[in-house]
């Protein structure tokens, strides 16, 4: 069964997202529940999400997914735009709502913390060359 598209492909906050993501080194975008993931052997980071809340689950339209680093989770959770995540929350991915107080520097620096994570060191290397 497939899953029907959530998010728009115009969106610009969607279009600076996958800018980002694509800017890594060997990263990949493929569709899977309606939605993009970015990555490379392992996904780092989704565009929009949801929370269960009493059952129904309420969508994060512009928001990312990611694996965040162990020293900066709990930090991020007391932030008020970060979210667990239904589904990869488990898993240790947390969610960041983008419609509230934006700030891209941030974005870019979650999705390399994610990246280098999930990416093979090969890619990590290079990632650190162009620095």
């Amino acid at each position: 069964m497939s899953h029907p598209q959530m998010y728009d492909q115009g969106d610009p906050v969607y279009r600076r997202v996958r800018d980002l993501a694509l800017g890594l080194p060997g990263a990949a975008e493929k569709f899977g529940h309606g939605r993009p993931m970015f990555y490379t052997v392992k996904v780092f980071a989704y565009y929009g999400g949801s929370i269960k809340v009493d059952g129904v689950y309420v969508r994060h339209e512009h928001s990312i997914l990611f694996v965040p680093d162990a020293e900066d989770r709990e930090g991020l959770l007391n932030d008020s735009r970060v979210f667990r995540p239904a589904y990869v929350g488990p898993f240790g991915w947390l969610g960041l709502d983008l419609s509230l107080d934006m700030d891209w520097t941030e974005v870019a620096e979650l999705l390399d913390a994610s990246y280098r994570i999930t990416a093979p060191r090969r890619l990590i290397a290079e990632l650190d060359g162009r620095r």
